[in-house]
């Protein structure tokens, strides 16, 4: 899929575009720099049980997605560059998969659930691949999943009041049967990320 064929989404496609491309979406002027991980644990033990809500309104548990490989990813609609950017790669890598991406799930997990509700990730979500999953819930349900997953986030003050979220950037990719196989850095090439993907399926 081109990059091109997803801004043709519609007109918030468009807006989101614009704001991505000035650094303005959210209610902050900027957003902290993202961290990869809060901390380095064995791979075994990154993931873990998780009861959230997804934005079809859905309750979903760890148990939901046994026997299927996940992308995950802690983030927030209010990102100004770092979420979009990670969501639009993810769109791209799947379409890259072609019939393969069937196989895989990518979560997209709010650090920010004060905020994002159901309808507000579904509205943010049509932007990507519909395969997506946004997840929700309390601030309790949020934090339990963070933890699982080592998934480091921070409610950020801004000048002039409200706040951003410092988070976790790293997608970590999840073995079927439990524990991390692997994860995408949004700094390496497109073509590692894909490849790890296709590792990820294959196992």
């Amino acid at each position: 899929m081109k990059r091109l064929r997803i801004v043709r989404a519609g007109p918030w496609t468009l807006s989101l575009a614009a704001l991505v491309a000035f650094g303005l979406y959210g209610n902050g002027l900027f957003e902290p720099k993202p961290r990869r991980m809060a901390s380095t644990p064995d791979r075994t033990q990154i993931g873990g049980p998780f009861r959230l809500t997804s934005h079809k309104g859905e309750v979903l548990t760890d148990g939901d997605f046994e026997g299927r490989p996940l992308a995950v990813f802690f983030g927030f609609t209010h990102c100004p560059e770092v979420c979009p950017t990670a969501l639009l790669e993810m769109t791209e890598l799947l379409a890259a998969l072609g019939p393969d991406a069937d196989k895989v799930t990518a979560l997209f997990v709010t650090v920010d659930p004060e905020r994002d509700t159901k309808q507000i990730l579904a509205d943010y979500l049509r932007a990507f691949d519909p395969r997506i999953v946004g997840l929700t819930g309390t601030i309790a349900e949020v934090e339990a999943a963070a933890r699982a997953y080592h998934a480091y986030f921070r409610k950020v003050p801004i000048e002039g009041g409200g706040y951003t979220m410092d988070h976790t950037a790293t997608t970590y990719l999840m073995r079927p049967g439990g524990g991390m196989a692997n994860a995408l850095d949004p700094h390496e090439p497109r073509e590692t990320r894909l490849l790890k993907l296709r590792r990820l399926i294959a196992r």
